[in-house]
């Protein structure tokens, strides 16, 4: 059993929820996109939300997307161990792809050693077009 199977025996009803919703969204949802999606649970404040989506980041079921101020369940097992992670935003069709990428990691070290600088942890949002989409316009 991996850290992610652990983590969903561990999570409040309200965790589950938010997790359910994000895993069967084809695309990052916003947490009042979840809470409307949620209202029928029981779910009546953005808070109730916020309070399961943080939680969610913490056990590194969920990323926060920054740039589109939306959330996705992980979908790289694993990757709360990795430094360095990485998402492709379709611009189009909103899917967002995950990626862990060890080249990447090295480089991005490199570069903070050389400027002295500690990093603990790198999310990268990179913004374009998904293939389907380039093939279909």
């Amino acid at each position: 059993m991996n850290g992610h199977d652990r983590a969903f025996d561990d999570l409040t009803k309200n965790q589950s929820l938010v997790m359910g919703a994000l895993t069967r969204s084809d695309g990052p949802l916003s947490a009042y996109t979840i809470l409307d999606r949620l209202r029928d649970q029981g779910f009546r404040a953005p808070l109730q939300v916020y309070r399961a989506l943080d939680k969610l980041v913490e056990l590194g079921l969920v990323h926060r997307l920054e740039s589109l101020n939306a959330f996705v369940a992980c979908r790289h097992p694993g990757c709360d161990g990795l430094e360095t992670i990485a998402f492709m935003i379709c611009e189009r069709c909103g899917q967002v792809a995950e990626i862990g990428d060890d080249r990447l990691t090295r480089q991005l070290d490199g570069l903070s050693k050389d400027a002295r600088f500690l990093l603990r942890k790198t999310t990268i949002e990179l913004r374009g077009v998904c293939i389907e989409c380039q093939e279909n316009a």
